[in-house]
């Protein structure tokens, strides 16, 4: 009797991206789902706390926003799938399925292929200046936009405050009719 092992799609080894990143030992096919980004769940507030001492230009953790109140910590109980690279051309993304982090194949990918996703680290308006230096991308892909961030959100226009006051004015009914309803 032939037993049939299971064994994982990927392994760990050095990146030319950057430090430690995960490669595929078969190919695997578009859809598959590879690997799920696991770690302890903690807060926001929690993440921060652990982290608050490192220097502000040290961009690496192995922190994964899952909602408003959670973040997976993967240095803390985390698997492979914490040095899953960042790419601007990924052959991997980040599926959320009920408040679990799986990683996908967006193609089909090679055997000796490196994994990776667009970690698609969104910016504030109130960032410092260099940021996107800190978070500096080094995959090397045709289209690289060369930091890891999301293109900055489109500034507001400025409003006249006549406007601003006509704006809120004609919302407070539709809140107050949606109060009623409750």
């Amino acid at each position: 009797m032939t037993e049939l092992k299971h064994t994982v799609p990927y392994r760990v080894r050095r990146s030319r991206i950057h430090g430690t990143g995960v490669f595929a030992t078969r190919p695997i096919v578009r859809g598959t789902r590879i690997i799920e980004y696991v770690g302890e769940r903690v807060s926001h507030a929690e993440a921060d706390r652990r982290y608050a001492g490192k220097d502000v230009r040290d961009n690496h953790t192995f922190l994964f926003t899952v909602d408003a109140r959670t973040v997976i910590d993967a240095g803390v109980g985390g698997n492979a799938a914490r040095f899953i690279n960042h790419s601007c051309e990924p052959n991997c993304e980040a599926v959320l399925t009920r408040r679990r982090v799986f990683i996908v194949a967006l193609r089909d990918i090679a055997a000796g292929e490196e994994l990776a996703y667009d970690y698609g680290i969104e910016r504030a308006a109130d960032d410092p200046p260099g940021l996107a230096e800190i978070f500096g991308c080094r995959c090397g892909a045709a289209s690289c936009r060369g930091t890891m961030l999301l293109p900055p959100p489109p500034a507001r226009a400025q409003r006249s405050p006549a406007k601003s006051a006509r704006r809120r004015r004609a919302a407070r009914p539709r809140v107050a009719a949606e109060r009623r309803a409750r």
